[in-house]
């Protein structure tokens, strides 16, 4: 169904419009990229009070239409294109309330395009906190627009912002900024005459910014071009000369409007905690104990729901088999689907826990800090610290976190970025650490709350950052690049995390854990239970009559003759001949051919190496002996009767999944953020070698 109205949200990082749009849209929302751009796109529906439908776009955030990275220059493309199935009837410029006179400065550019424009002063609950009075109804008559306070964390101010996009006037009421004909006069009514502006300011806009404009004609742009040479222009001097006339105005405005105490210079209880959280010793001890306390965690309270999951699917494949009768498909359904699936899905509270501890540090203001801490370290090794925001992000997906680069304007910076992002620790190899650390670490305390096993954890994450840094500094000295980097950011103030959205954000993840991950693990386990199910020529044929001989039938109880007929089947199957084919390969590492089979699947997607688990040990193993995949990995024995997961073979493994570029998702996005398969080649290559050797170190040091 079409919307009504399309309404697009512009406004500075950390003015919380993103909080503005949920509060708007509620769960009417959806995710994909702007046209010919691989830049998030988020769009909600929302319900307005004369009852139409307004579709929201939530812009990339900016501090000005002149774009310093490719997330900022989509705010002017999508403003400036008209009759496109993304331009907007109206615009909600989102103010924060404590930073007027930063905010408007984007204010009076987009409002000088002439769209019709509203204000969302948000953040009025801390303006009225720090004491901060705003004559609302006189700033709305000197910028000549509708002004509504807003609270979007309290979800406070909503309704009457529907309203006023309900009735606001199609016909752009704002009055004139600046007299922007004095920055370029003769170019701008050049401008006018070859494109078809509805301003003055969009036709200097053109001037700036018309290379990278799609939706003008290669000759427009040429013909700009010999304009901006005809008339001499300057972009940066012009953009200077406009920044300055644009603060007289914006200190003309609040002068009026806007009474601030004197007590609002000193220092703020923000400042005063940043003292102790960035401190260049301290801070980092905080982090280290910040990370402890949320791996510990992640163990600790996931326990009992784990539990509860396991259990479950015990009994689920305990019920089937008795409901089904025996045959192909209820193996396939018992043996493949149901055992690939719980093999993943029973790590979904940790997972869980994982991006609820994410979602507040994001929340509070803490990760902005963090990423504020690392930059000298990130420089260093020829990084800044807009690197630290997707090696961060890292912890969750890669994926997203790649796609975050184009925030770096520096290509070398985002270039190194990329390539050792997916060496962080996503949360696609927590079910692979968890299940292994539990299998051969003992649950034992160490020191009050901390045990060997969230240690154990800690430090496979702590280890994924360091050799992320490392890597990076090689890659400093291997890519060329003349420019140089810079790292400009605004911390935002500490809050008190949203609850409601921390639990929607672990929800929402969760979710696409669960749904991306069960797309994946569904086809393979299907395809591995046929591999594992099914062998060349009459190989099944022969092991039957083998055991049909009297010195097995009449010696070995019927338990353990179906036992060692499953074995067998199972390693002259078609993933047993595929095991075996790797087997020389991966044999100096402690691995076996079952184990070989895994790392195969696995490179669909990490987690998938415990559904491969799962599947091939319920494949081997005594349908009448149901148990958990931890409890079959645990009983697992090698053909001289030892367990096949030392602490040697499992610490080995997680060495190859912390390295390995097990990830067809990241593949596929690198090559589509560099346009070139050389670089997710290379990455494969270097990565690959990278985890077969530090698997191959760990296991010869713990054997």
């Amino acid at each position: 169904m079409k919307p009504d109205i399309r309404v697009a949200l512009v406004g500075n990082p950390n003015t919380g419009k993103s909080t503005l749009f949920n509060a708007l849209t509620g769960l009417n929302q959806k995710v994909g990229n702007f046209p010919g751009v691989t830049v998030d796109k988020k769009t909600g529906i929302a319900q307005l009070p004369d009852g139409r439908r307004a579709e929201i776009i939530d812009l990339p955030g900016t501090y000005s239409l002149y774009p310093k990275s490719k997330d900022e220059s989509i705010v002017f493309s999508v403003l400036a294109e008209k009759g496109s199935a993304l331009t907007p009837d109206l615009i909600v410029i989102i103010i924060d309330a404590t930073n007027l006179k930063r905010n408007l400065l984007l204010y009076t550019q987009v409002a000088d395009l002439k769209i019709p424009v509203v204000i969302a002063l948000n953040m009025m609950d801390m303006a009225a906190k720090a004491n901060i009075s705003i004559d609302i109804d006189l700033l709305s008559r000197r910028l000549g627009v509708p002004v509504v306070p807003v609270s979007a964390r309290k979800v406070e101010g909503i309704d009457d912002l529907k309203k006023v996009i309900s009735f606001a006037n199609k016909h752009a009421m704002q009055v004139d900024s600046i007299d922007v004909h004095a920055i370029a006069p003769a170019l701008i009514a050049d401008i006018s005459n070859e494109v078809e502006v509805e301003s003055p300011y969009y036709a200097l806009q053109l001037a700036h910014q018309h290379e990278y404009l799609n939706f003008l004609t290669p000759a427009q742009s040429d013909k700009i071009e010999e304009l901006e040479k005809k008339h001499s222009f300057h972009s940066q001097k012009a953009q200077a000369a406009e920044t300055i006339a644009r603060y007289n105005y914006i200190n003309d405005v609040l002068y009026d409007t806007v009474q601030t105490p004197e007590t609002a210079h000193e220092e703020s209880v923000s400042n005063k905690i940043d003292h102790i959280l960035t401190h260049r010793v301290f801070g980092f001890v905080i982090f280290m104990a910040v990370l402890l306390f949320m791996f510990q965690s992640i163990f600790a309270w996931s326990e009992y729901p784990m539990s509860l999951i396991e259990d479950g699917f015990v009994w689920a494949e305990g019920l089937l088999r008795g409901v089904l009768p025996a045959g192909p498909l209820a193996d396939l359904l018992i043996d493949g689907v149901v055992a690939g699936l719980s093999g993943v899905l029973v790590f979904i509270p940790q997972i869980a826990i994982l991006f609820a501890f994410i979602s507040i540090l994001e929340d509070t203001g803490y990760m902005s800090r963090v990423t504020f801490m690392m930059d000298k370290i990130m420089r260093k090794v020829g990084l800044n610290g807009k690197s630290v925001v997707p090696l961060i992000g890292g912890f969750a997906c890669a994926v997203p976190s790649i796609m975050s680069t184009r925030t770096i304007e520096n290509w070398k910076d985002r270039m190194i970025t990329i390539m050792v992002t997916p060496l962080v620790a996503c949360s696609a190899r927590l079910p692979v650490y968890t299940l292994l650390i539990a299998l051969v670490v003992p649950n034992k305390n160490v020191w009050w709350i901390f045990n060997l096993q969230g240690l154990a954890l800690t430090g496979m994450y702590v280890l994924s950052l360091v050799s992320a840094v490392i890597v990076a500094f090689v890659m400093k000295f291997i890519l060329k690049a003349r420019e140089r980097g810079y790292f400009i950011m605004e911390l935002p103030v500490y809050r008190m995390p949203r609850w409601n959205n921390v639990l929607f954000s672990m929800y929402e993840r969760s979710k696409a854990f669960v749904v991306q991950a069960g797309k994946v693990i569904i086809a393979v386990s299907i395809i591995l239970w046929v591999l594992s199910s099914y062998g060349p020529g009459n190989r099944f044929e022969n092991i039957k009559k083998k055991y049909s001989q009297p010195q097995y039938t009449q010696k070995l109880p019927q338990a353990d003759l179906d036992r060692l007929i499953s074995s067998e089947k199972l390693e002259n199957s078609y993933a047993g001949v595929l095991g075996h084919s790797i087997e020389p390969v991966i044999k100096p590492l402690g691995y076996d051919w079952k184990i070989g089979i895994a790392l195969i699947t696995s490179f669909a997607a990490r987690e998938v190496f415990v559904g491969t688990m799962a599947t091939i040990y319920s494949v081997e193993g005594d349908a009448d002996n149901i148990t958990s995949v931890q409890d079959k990995m645990r009983s697992a024995k090698t053909p001289e009767g030892k367990p096949v997961f030392t602490l040697a073979v499992a610490f080995s493994l997680m060495m190859f999944y912390a390295f390995a570029m097990q990830c067809a998702s990241t593949v596929a996005v690198v090559y589509r953020e560099t346009k070139n398969w050389r670089w997710p080649a290379a990455q494969l290559v270097y990565m690959t070698l990278l985890a077969y050797g530090a698997a191959l170190l760990t296991y010869n040091l713990l054997k």
